[in-house]
This record gives structure tokens, sequence and C-alpha cells, in this order.
């Protein structure tokens, strides 16, 4: 049994197969009736119209309706296409339990508690015959597939097949309906529409369900009496053939197979059984732990049956249906109804080879799943999942082919899949134990060999090899050498195709192709939602496979297609060409011719073969919305240009290749406001000023034109716009305009004009205009504004544009590959990709005979319009006629092409920012805080040294970016430039290889720190120590962000991690020490811990000075004896020295402590860099993973005391800070 899809619902009591779709309906004791797609595993819809459980459900099978017949006594007929209920057929008066179609006519037979069958019209809605007769429930009624005969059971433990031939001869108008439905309920269900043809008796209990055989007289039935019984039947009557015994409960449902000569019954017991109708025996048994079943579904066109249970359904199929093959150049070996047959391609010609018949085994699922082929002996492993798995082998006579009567003795053995490994050698699987047994064509075994994975089935490698499948991942094992090859993670893997060279592997999973090269290394994976059933290379290296309902394509770098769709699933055994062979359901070959343009230029694009893309291009149909998305969403818009013919699309795809002339020629067809704004915006970013000018001057854009005049210095033109705002009486757009010009009269006019008199003499008198100011004075009266008093102004005066006049200077550019080749192909020429001169700049390829003429003759004749015309205000003023420019007549737009013949450009595609190169290429914090990786540098500082208290580091961040970064100022119109600056740069580099960035912090530069560390250490005073605790602090910050050469500098910067350590802590206890005046004993202990840090002998002598001195004023004599004795080892100044001999003679006259310190010096430990507690040795303790200071296990998950960057206990894969140690 083979589950194609599972449901989980509520009971279901009704199924019923689509015809043609991949649908089934199935009805619930909720009430709900479900439409699943069984092949993509979907719900489609729900319907809920009744009211309590739905028993029957039936698909019409032509019409898009359904009928349901449920326990609130109703029959509904559903249109599934409108999601709604047509109409209610009334007239049962109890449970209705099944409802069908009929094949033909517009019939419906329904079977009820009410103890009656009723058939009605759908067409009419109304009920056209009434059977009567049994004398309880009527369990099931339905209709005979080709003649008039319906059969019914009951529980009234007989099964009745009914004679309705005598319904067809009827009329069946609605009003006879009518008035034959009054009479019947009038003769109180009397009526001879239907006879009872036979009453079959025989079980002793209840019968739930009784079907006819979809060919021969047959019926086969189940009841409570837990048996199925088989009756045969003829003109005159019917009769017992046999009784199937087995279940253990009341059998439900039981069916015959469409294709098959089998039974298919369920039951209460939990199982569904599988019966020979010929020998009537049991085949197999399939049983659930919890859910009886109460219904089964036989699809009436394909090999699927459906069951209904407790808990949902199950769709299945009882066996598999894909024949074994092997394909061996230009051969190919099937088996197909217990033969093994050969096919050769060229010939088409199809032959039996022998026989590999079988003792007849009671269960399914015996046939070959898998075959083995070896030319060279012409011997055949064929292996099928009989007695849990075995395989036979064969040995073909040479002259047997075409002859089928050879019958040979097979050489059998058990094992869970046989290929052959190399010409006379085969590899068995031992499942239980993971071993292979390689045997000769003897059948014997030559080698054993244990598997590197627990291996479920086994696949051929290349001679020697193998490929070995276990539920997540396959490998590729060497039995020879028994090497692993190659190894990847992949979904369950159901089949195996080798490229023809062996170079690259298909691995088919349900739902999942994977592509990978010979050694396993992964090249690209591909979902399907639908199930992969086959597939086969072709001869350019496209991978062609199948799903249930498609022919695809696979490419190398993972897109992928539909070549056609399939009416029924295929198995490809080869691709040859456009040829694709297979064989389908039935094990008969086919060739199905494809049309392989699609992928094959998509193929050409991706190997960038682009002589044959361009050949495509002009010979092939290739066209569709499709193909010119794939173009654009891999980068090639100027391929797609040449498929596209709607202007709207051309335009897009032409400003995404940077095409202006395209472009333009699209817009001036388009002609829409929005085109003309979007070219314009590509125009400037191009730096094409003419067309820019020409896209404002179509969108009657004057605020932009202006702007755009003023920034290329084209002030003439910029004045006669002035002149058409005023004629338009647009006082801003004039205002602006007089303002671009620094036209300081014309200024003060227009806001004289607009009534600002304040405004227009404070601007006169700013500027200088004296005449104008005290015009303007004597109006204003008293009104005058004041001018601050001894301030200079300003004067509001435009800059001079730094470019005046043409476009931007072009770049060297590549001509286009598709252009270029293009039009030679279309000369006859080879594809030239030589560089050309692109022409001086863009603008002069306007191809216009005079360009600035043109605009000012425009911008005049405009002038003149409107100033000859009312001054009505009209928005569209002056600017109306733009349409229609004064050009030469051959010219209607200006073309955006260069002086090279009309080829196109294409622009330079824009490089990679340096910062994003740095970041791609280091892996060490510091460049990437350079780079600008702020997030990077920090993910990367956290995994190599636990570090999560970044704010010391952030100022730093910043500082190493801006060192690394400079910034030219460009024109005045244009932004600055950013410049990378680059670490060990000289002129003698190459321009295109970029180096790291220059960083701002050196391990120079620390090791000064150290030294200044040091000499403040040496001074001893409060202010002192604190500035030497800030300057090691210092260097512990800085040093996650230095860049170093050479392994050894690695290890110099490591020792000077561990010496600033060792001071900051030493340093901290110090300054501590210094703060406790009120606490003597916590005073000794501190000044005890500073003598064991690792320090400089000139501060070690300090520190034991000071512990000496501290425990001596404290009566410690013994404890200060200690100290002495340490720093007279040190070879101290002569007053040291004298000082401490004092002591040790003082205490070796009384050796005692007046107070217990926590201090054992002959016991070795670490200082607890957080609470200053000494660990000793054999005492748990953790420690920071980058300063490595050393905490008590309480501190674990804290920042580190020491450093303040990292946390205590943090896993951290070390400092990385040289390029040295990455490669």
């Amino acid at each position: 049994m083979l589950t194609k899809f599972e449901t989980k619902s509520n009971r279901v009591k009704g199924l019923t197969f689509h015809p043609k779709r991949p649908w089934i309906l199935a009805s619930l004791h909720s009430g709900v009736i479900q439409l699943w797609d069984y092949r993509m595993g979907t719900l489609i819809d729900r319907f809920d119209e009744h009211e309590g459980p739905v028993r029957g459900v039936h698909f019409h099978n032509s019409q898009p309706l359904f009928v349901s017949g449920g326990d609130d006594y109703k029959i509904k007929v559903w249109n599934h296409k409108t999601h709604r209920c047509l109409f209610t057929l009334l007239g049962h008066l109890d449970y209705i339990r099944t409802v069908q179609f009929h094949h033909e006519n517009p019939w419906i037979v329904s079977a009820s508690d009410d103890q009656t069958i009723r058939i009605w019209n759908w067409q009419s809605r109304t009920c056209i015959s009434v059977l009567t007769g049994h004398n309880h429930y009527v369990m099931c009624a339905s209709f005979h597939p080709k003649e008039d005969l319906v059969v019914s059971a009951s529980l009234d433990q007989t099964v009745r097949v009914w004679d309705i031939a005598s319904l067809k001869k009827k009329t069946v108008s609605p009003a006879d309906d009518l008035m034959r439905f009054t009479q019947m309920n009038s003769d109180l269900f009397g009526g001879v529409d239907a006879i009872v043809k036979y009453v079959l008796e025989g079980h002793d209990r209840g019968v739930n369900w009784a079907s006819f055989h979809p060919t021969l007289p047959l019926i086969v039935s189940g009841a409570d009496d837990r048996q199925v019984k088989l009756w045969r039947m003829n003109e005159t009557k019917a009769w017992e053939v046999d009784t199937l015994r087995g279940h253990m409960n009341n059998v439900s449902s039981v069916m015959f197979h469409a294709k098959q000569d089998i039974i298919v019954s369920n039951s209460e017991d939990k199982s569904i059984r599988v019966w020979d109708a010929t020998k009537r025996t049991g085949i197999q048994t399939f049983r659930r732990e919890h859910d009886r079943f109460w219904v089964l579904a036989v699809h009436p066109e394909i090999n699927l049956l459906a069951a209904g249970h407790d808990n949902g359904m199950i769709v299945f199929k009882l066996e598999r249906e894909r024949p074994a093959f092997a394909v061996s150049g230009d051969s190919l070996f099937y088996a197909k109804d217990r033969f093994l047959r050969y096919y050769e391609y060229s010939t088409q010609k199809d032959a039996q080879v022998i026989p590999i018949r079988r003792p007849g085994t009671p269960s399914l699922n015996q046939s070959p799943r898998t075959l083995s082929y070896s030319p060279t002996e012409n011997a055949v492993l064929i292996c099928s999942d009989l007695d849990g798995g075995s395989y036979e082998l064969y040995i073909i006579p040479k002259d047997s082919v075409g002859r089928s009567d050879v019958v040979q003795d097979a050489k059998r053995g058990t094992g869970g899949s046989a290929v052959f490994i190399a010409r006379n050698r085969f590899a068995v699987l031992e499942k239980s134990t993971s071993q292979v047994l390689v045997k000769n064509l003897k059948n014997e075994v030559v080698k054993k060999s244990s598997l590197p994975i627990p291996t479920d089935a086994i696949f051929y490698a290349g001679t020697g090899n193998l490929l070995c499948r276990s539920e997540d991942k396959v490998v590729i094992f060497d039995l020879q050498q028994r090497l692993v090859l190659g190894e990847l993670q992949t979904p369950f893997v159901r089949y195996v195709v080798w490229s023809n060279d062996m170079e690259n592997v298909a691995l088919l999973s349900k739902h999942t192709i994977i592509i990978a090269s010979k050694k396993l290394v992964l090249q690209c994976t591909l979902h399907e939602t639908i199930r992969v059933k086959s597939g086969a290379w072709d001869d350019n290296g496209v991978f062609i496979y199948t799903t249930l309902n498609h022919i695809k394509y696979c490419l190398p770098n993972g897109d992928s297609g539909i070549i056609r769709t399939l009416d029924v699933p295929i198995y490809i055994t080869k691709v040859s060409g456009n040829t694709i062979f297979c064989l389908d359901r039935d094990g008969k070959n086919r060739a199905i011719t494809i049309n392989a343009t699609e992928y094959i230029f998509k193929l050409a694009l991706l190997r960038k073969r682009y002589d044959h893309v361009m050949s495509m291009i002009k010979n092939s149909q290739l066209c569709g919305q499709a193909m010119i998305a794939y173009l654009r969403q891999k980068g090639f818009p100027e391929v797609a240009l040449h498929f596209v013919e709607d202007e709207r699309v051309r335009f897009n795809l032409a400003l995404e290749s940077g095409n202006i002339s395209v472009a333009v020629a699209s817009a001036t067809e388009i002609n829409e406001k929005e085109q003309w704004y979007r070219l314009g915006v590509e125009a400037l970013r191009q730096g094409n000023a003419g067309i820019v000018e020409f896209a404002y001057q179509q969108t009657k854009n004057f605020e932009r034109l202006s702007f755009l005049y003023f920034i290329t210095g084209k002030l003439d033109k910029l004045s006669k716009l002035m002149k058409i705002a005023e004629v338009k009486n647009n006082v801003m757009g004039q205002f602006h305009n007089a303002l671009y010009l620094g036209d300081v009269k014309e200024r003060v006019k227009i806001l004289e004009n607009a009534g600002h008199l304040p405004l227009a003499y404070i601007t006169a008198s700013v500027h200088g205009l004296t005449d104008t100011a005290e015009r303007l004075a004597t109006e204003l009266g008293d009104n005058v504004p004041s001018l601050p008093e001894g301030k200079t102004p300003s004067l509001l005066m435009p800059p001079s544009p730094v470019m005046c006049g043409g476009d931007w200077p072009l770049l060297r550019v590549m001509k286009g590959i598709f252009e270029g080749g293009l039009e030679s192909a279309a000369r006859g020429g080879a594809v030239d990709e030589d560089e050309e001169d692109v022409g001086g700049d863009w603008g002069e390829g306007l191809d216009m005979v005079d360009v600035d003429g043109m605009e000012n003759r425009d911008i005049e004749a405009i002038l003149a319009e409107a100033e000859g015309a009312e001054e009505d205000n009209d928005e569209e003023g002056g600017w109306g006629e733009l349409e229609g420019l004064d050009l030469p007549p051959e010219l209607d737009t200006p073309k955006a092409s260069a002086n090279a013949r009309s080829s196109v450009f294409v622009t330079p595609t824009q490089g990679m920012p340096v910062s994003h190169i740095w970041s791609q290429k280091s892996s060490l914090a510091a460049e990437q805080a350079a780079a600008g990786s702020f997030d990077t540098a920090m993910r990367l500082l956290n995994r190599q040294l636990g570090i999560k208290n970044f704010a010391p580091l952030k100022s730093m961040f910043i500082d190493l970016f801006s060192s690394s970064q400079s910034y030219l100022r460009a024109f005045s119109s244009s932004p600055v430039v950013p410049l990378a600056i680059e670490r060990g740069w000289s002129e003698s580099n190459s321009p295109n290889v970029r180096g790291p960035p220059a960083l701002l912090y050196g391990f120079s530069q620390q090791e000064e720190k150290l030294k200044s560390g040091y000499k403040a250490t040496t001074s001893g005073k409060d202010e002192k120590l604190t500035e030497a605790l800030r300057l090691f602090l210092s260097i512990l910050h800085t040093i996650p962000l230095v860049v170093v050469e050479s392994r050894s500098e690695v290890d110099e910067v490591k020792k000077l991690v561990s010496i600033a350590k060792e001071y900051v802590l030493g340093l901290k206890m110090e300054l501590k020490r210094r703060q406790k005046k009120d606490d003597p004993v916590r005073q000794q202990e501190l000044a005890a811990y500073f003598t064991h840090c690792n320090l400089q002998l000139p501060h070690l002598r300090l520190a034991l000075l000071n512990a000496m001195t501290v425990c001596y004023k404290a009566k410690n004599l013994a404890t200060a004896y200690n100290f002495a004795k340490r720093l007279l080892e040190t070879n101290p100044l002569e007053s040291h020295a004298r000082a401490a001999r004092q002591i040790v003679q003082a205490a070796e006259r009384n050796m005692t402590d007046t107070t217990e310190l926590n201090y054992d010096f002959r016991n070795p430990f670490v200082i607890c860099g957080s609470t200053y507690v000494p660990i000793y040795r054999g005492q748990k303790d953790v420690s920071c993973p980058y300063c490595t200071a050393r905490f008590v296990p309480s501190q674990e998950g804290n920042i580190c005391g020491v450093c303040d960057l990292a946390v205590i206990g943090a896993d951290a894969s070390g400092l990385i800070c040289s390029p040295s140690q990455v490669r």
C-alpha cells in the first residue's frame, strides 16, 4: 500500500474522486464537505450547509456538479465552480445513506433509512421513481456503470438488483414529473417504474454495501456477519459464487478495483483487505491502530483508491506503477508483465528477451523495483521487495533477443538492493549490518565491505564506487580503497540519475531535485510542490525531469521551467535532441517531441555563448512575458528589448539597460507625462542635458527646467523662461528665475508689483539700488523698515556654474554585446567586440541641425504667441504647443546616439564601493570597522574574544572608519568623491587590486603607551597611578582593533595583553587599598595580593616595600618578615634594604601576627579580578576569554572587571589580529 495523501478531520462517511481532476470530496460526520487536491495536498474548499452528518457524496462525471445527502433528510446538488448549493431535493423521511449520479441520464439515486430508494431528475429537480421492497434501512444504492440496473443493500440481510429500463422510456418533462409525483403519493409509493430483478439472500446479518463489477456480471457485498460475498447474475437469475472470510468485525464497504481483478473491502475491525477476485483468496491486509474504516472509493480512470476512517481519510495505491528499467547506450532493458523486454532507441524496435516469471505470490508489490545491466557480460540484475528484498541474476543468451521461449533459472539471493559495479562484479546490500557483499556472476561472494553510514539502499556511482543512501544524506564510497569520496546532506533520495559523462548527478526525492558534482559538491537545489517522478540528462548538460503533470528542465545554476504539460505521468528513460524517450505506466515505450528552444537559449546566456544567443534571437520564436522577466532578472534587459513590441515594456527595458535612444522613441510613441518624467531622470543620471531639457519641455515642468538652465549656465534660456512666467502671470516662477539669474532690478520690480513694498525696499537698499530705494521710501512714508545697525549684508547672488553648456564627457566603454552583434549579423559581419571611442560628449549625439537654435527658436515663438494672445491666465500658457517643435522635417525627436553609426553604447556598470570589497575580503575586526561594517566587526569580536560591552570601543570604531576614508571636492553641482585610503599603497600597485584599509591604531603606539604607564606607576602618587591605570586600560581596549603582519608580532600582541592585564589588576587593587583607610585588615590583604601580580622588577620592589611597611605598622610581623625577605632577594636600593633588614631582625625576635589575613603565601594562588580574593590551587575558577583574568565561579556571565569588555566564562575562538592567522 503506497499512501499518496492523508488528512486529519472528523469521521469521514462519504468519498468520491473527480473523474478528471486530482480532487477528492470527503463528507464528514460533522456536516462539512471538504474538497481536497490530493496531488498538492491542499484543501481547496469546504461546504457546510447540511445539519448533521453527511453520509453520501458523489461527483458528476462531466458537469461541475456534486451531490450530497445527509442526516437532515436533504439531498443537495452543488456547483463546485461557483461554490454554492444550487438546490435541495426533499422527499426522504429519514437519514440518507448514499447518493450517486447516473453516468448518462440526468438522474440521482439515493438510499435512505426510510427503507426506500429514490431516483431523481436533477434537471427538473423532481423525484421520478421510488423503489420500495426493503423492510429495513437501505444502506447503499448505486447505478450499474453500463446497464439499466440499480443494486441496493439493506439491513434486512438482502441485496436487491432493480431493473430501471422502463424509466428510460418515460418522458421526463417537468409537468409529467409533477403529475406522476402526486399520483405516486396517492398510490402510496406504488407504480411500475422500476422492478426488482433479483433478491440476493445469503448474509446472516444486515448488509452494509453492494457494488457492481465495472465490466463483468458480478456483484460484491459486505455485511455485519463479517463476510464479503461474491455473486454472479445472468438474464434470468443471480446466485452466490463464494464467500471471502477474514474480517473480524462488520464490513463497511467493498468494491471491485477499476483496473485489476481484485476486490478491496474495509471494516470496523480497522483494516483494509485486498482479495484476488479470480482465486477468491486474501492477498494483503492493511491495518490502522485506532481508526475504524467506514467507506471506500475507487478512481474510475487511474490506479487510486481512498478510504475514510474515524479521524480522516487516506488516498492510496495498491502497487507501484513505475516500470523497472536500465539504459545502456542505444538500448533500454525494462520489465513488463513478467518478461524482460528490450527496446532500441534508433530503430524503435521493441522485443521480449526472456521470461522472468516467478512462482505466483499471494501479495502485492512484488514486481521488479530496480534493474541493473552489465553490457559486456549481457547480464541483468532484477531487484524486488519479495521476501523483504531479493535479487535475481539473469545472463541473457546472445541470440535470445526477440525469442521469449528461453526459460532459465535465475541465480537468486536476498539483499536490500543490488547493482553492477564492474564488468563481472555486482554489489549486494545487507541492510541489517550495513555491509556490502561483492559477488561474481556465479553468485559467489568475492569480498565484504562495511559501509561508512547506516545504509538502506545503494546505487551505481562509477566503476568500483557506490552511492550509499541513508535517511538524510548520501555518500560516495570507493569499495577498493574503502574511502568516502563525497558526502551530501539531502532529503530522502528515491532515484539517482548520472549524466552521460558521469561528471554530474541528479538526486531525486519526493519533492526535491539536487544537482551535484561527481564528488557530491552541491550545485543547486530545486523544490517542487508536486511529486517528482523521473529524469534524464540531455546532451547539453541540462537535466530534464517529470512531475505528475509536467515535463520540466533544470539548468546547472538551478533555473527551471516547464517544457510541456502531461495528461498522464511518464518515466523518462533518455533525452536525445528534441526527443524524450519514456515509459508510461502501462510499460509502453513512447517518444515525445519537445521544443527545447527556451532552455537552450537560457543555457547559452548562462554559459555566455552570445553568438548562439544572437542567432536564436534572429531565428526562433522566443517570446512571452516569462522570457522577458527572466532576461530582466538575469541582468540582460538589452536582450529582452529584442523580443518586445509593446512600447511601455520597451520603454522600461530601455531605461534599465541605459539605452536612451530607444527610451526616447518609446516615450514619443506613448507620450505620457510619467514616461517623460522617468526619461528625464535617467537622462540626468547619464548627464545628457539635451534629452533632459527635451523631457522637461514635454512635461511642461518649468521649475525643473529653470534649475537645469541655471546649473548648466544657459542664462539666455533662463531669461526667456522668466518672460514666459511673466506672460503666464506665474509670480513665484518669475521670482525664482530672477533669483537664479542674479537680476536684482527684476526681483525688486516683482516684489513691488506683488505689493511687498517693504521687501522691495530692503532688497534695493542692500544691493545698492539707491534711486529705486528712495522712490520706494517715499511711497512707504512712515513705514520704511529699518536695517540692522553695524552689520554688513551678504548679497543673495547665485554662484557661477562650473560647467557651462554641454553634456557630461563619456568614458570609453565596450559596445553592448548584443547591439553590436545584432548589427554586424544583420550586415553579415562578425561580432565586433573591440573598444570604440565614444563621441566627445553625449549631448552632441542629438543629431539636430542646431540644438541651441531649436530651443531658442521654440521659446521665442512661444513668447511671440503669448504676447499676441490675450492674457487669460490659462495654466497651459505659452507652452501649450511644445509638441510641435520647429525641427527639420525628417526628425521628430532628438536621438541620443553618439557618432558611431546607430549603435547603442552601454553605460559602464557601477563598480563595488571599496568599503564593500574590504568588508567581503577581511575577517579582521579592525578592517571591518574601517570599512564601516560595525555590525560585522562587533560580531567578530564577540565570536573571537567574547566581547559584549562595546561602549569603550565606540569612539575607536568611528575613528577607524573616519581615518580610512578621505573626500575630494568635485564640481559644485555634484557630490564629493569618497576616496579609500589603503594600507601600504604605492604607485606600482595595480589599480584593479584593492589593498586593505589604512588603520589608525598600530602596535608601536601601544608600546609607547606601555612605557608611559610604567613611568606613571614608578611615580607612585595617586593621580599618577590613576593615569597609569587609564593607559593600561587603553592598551587593553585598543588591542582588539590593532592589526600586525607577522606571526612573531602576533605573539608580541598577546604578550602585551598579558602585561596590561597584570598592571590593570594590580593598580586597581592598590588604588582601592588607598581608599580603605578605616579597614587595616583589607589594606594589608590588598597590599599582599599586589605583590603576586606579574610586574616589572622595579615595580615589584615597590609593591613589596609597600606591603612590608603596611603589615609592619599593623603589627603583623610574621607577614612583614616574608615581604622583607622577598624584597632583599630583589637587590633593592640601600635605604630600602636597610629598612628590610631591620624588620627581619625585629620579626625574628617575635614571629607573630596580631590579625589573621586571608593570605597564605605558601599555597600558590591567582587573584579574582572582581572581588580581589585569592583563588588557591585546586579551587574552581572561570576566566575572561580576552584578557585571561581569573574569577570566582559566581562571577560567570558578568562583564570582566579587568578589561571591561568581555563576558566572563564565554566561549571564544581567540584573538585574530593578523592576516597571517587567517590564510
